[in-house]
């Protein structure tokens, strides 16, 4: 039984190598269907991970007031404009907003195109620069890779200290330097640095290791444009308390903001863990489509892989009528052709999952993507590949198993 699976491999071997460029279109026929679900998954996986990743570390017991709701503050149709939330508004907040066990913090962007210099080196001008108190690290769960956070004696003092981000190690301070401790300057204001923030990649290119964090107040009095819209976090100690904290938090913000019993309210309220549940139920969709889009490719695959066998069915006919006078059986000749669309079909499988690797993770890369090993995407393209080649060679092998001998030797 052994001898003969292995004849059949090295007959199908044969067939494959006597028609060369035929077998290489077939093969990517099949690639470029096992591509597109390994490549479209591919980075749709990357984009889940990415953007879950940044919200993720921010914790389940974390909320946010800012100045739209998630869900329609890109909304074109959106009629009601609510009004900035100044810094006027966060300081009476984290004045009046007492929830036990929480904190708050306070931050806005000053700028997004800063240029950082230090000694003769300098940045690119796309740094940005955030003011912040010293509870904003904690409640979006950045860490620190070396030195220390703010105090609040740093943020009230107007100290003229900074965070800065990991990318700097290699862009600023170059030959392994240590930051800690030097001086760097942001539009010729000099700060001292305190802290070097572990790495968190990019999101749509928004890169959160090229920022620089420096006090509330110092920020302030460095970036004066008009309308400047801050954002409010609060952080729970425990989750069972978080529902109570925005209960209170709604009702502080809108005594704040001055609205009577029966009006909407004009800011947004968001949970993190709501933002990742959004985000996951929109990433099933790009799934679903990601699963239609590869089906159809693939099934046109399998369409033109058992037109090719069939073919190769017709032209070998003379060739199966001689092996079947030499006392072939049906079940030897079907195994025959059915290995040998196995193998084309593994083949073109394991190109089209190393080409969907490579493709999906390449844009992962450049879109600077969270990349991880797709391996729901591999085992669903490696049985996906093996399914086709059964369904694709099994009508071709019968057929072939069915050839009249006599009829098969007087085939011109």
């Amino acid at each position: 039984m052994f001898s003969l699976f292995r004849e059949n491999i090295r007959i199908a071997m044969d067939s494959i190598k006597g028609q060369v460029l035929r077998t290489i279109l077939t093969i990517l026929i099949i690639a470029i269907g096992i591509t597109s679900l390994v490549g479209i998954l591919t980075l749709v996986g990357a984009l889940e991970d990415t953007i879950s990743g940044d919200f993720a570390s921010m914790g389940a017991n974390t909320f946010n007031i800012q100045r739209y709701e998630f869900n329609t503050r890109n909304n074109r149709d959106q009629k009601k404009i609510n009004p900035i939330i100044s810094y006027r508004n966060v300081k009476k907040f984290k004045d009046k907003f007492e929830y036990p066990f929480s904190k708050t913090s306070i931050h806005f962007t000053g700028t997004r195109n800063a240029e950082v210099k230090y000694e003769n080196e300098k940045t690119y001008p796309e740094v940005s620069v955030l003011g912040i108190n010293e509870n904003y690290l904690e409640n979006t769960g950045t860490e620190i890779d070396k030195g220390r956070n703010f105090t609040f004696f740093d943020v009230e003092n107007n100290n003229h200290v900074c965070l800065i981000g990991a990318d700097f190690k290699k862009n600023l301070f170059k030959n392994n330097i240590n930051p800690i401790g030097k001086t760097i300057s942001i539009r010729g204001v000099k700060f001292k640095v305190i802290g070097l923030l572990e790495s968190k990649g990019a999101t749509f290119r928004n890169n959160q290791d090229l920022r620089v964090l420096i006090p509330l107040q110092i920020a302030r009095s460095i970036f004066t444009l008009p309308n400047i819209n801050y954002g409010i976090s609060i952080r729970v100690d425990d989750k069972q308390f978080i529902e109570g904290a925005m209960d209170e938090a709604i009702i502080t913000f809108r005594n704040i903001r001055g609205l009577n019993p029966i009006e909407e309210n004009d800011f947004g309220l968001e949970r993190s863990d709501d933002l990742l549940n959004r985000i996951a139920s929109i990433t099933v969709y790009l799934y679903y489509a990601a699963w239609i889009i590869s089906i159809i490719t693939i099934l046109g695959s399998s369409i033109a892989l058992m037109n090719i066998m069939l073919v190769s069915v017709t032209e070998r006919t003379r060739e199966i009528g001689v092996r079947k006078a030499l006392g072939a059986k049906k079940h030897t000749i079907a195994g025959q052709f059915f290995m040998e669309t196995l193998i084309i079909g593994q083949i073109g499988g394991l190109a089209g999952i190393i080409l969907g690797v490579a493709i999906g993770g390449g844009i992962a890369y450049a879109l600077s993507f969270a990349f991880s090993a797709p391996w729901l995407a591999i085992i669903a393209a490696t049985t996906i590949s093996f399914v086709i080649a059964v369904v694709s060679g099994l009508y071709p092998a019968l057929k072939a198993a069915k050839q009249d001998p006599i009829e098969s030797l007087r085939y011109e």
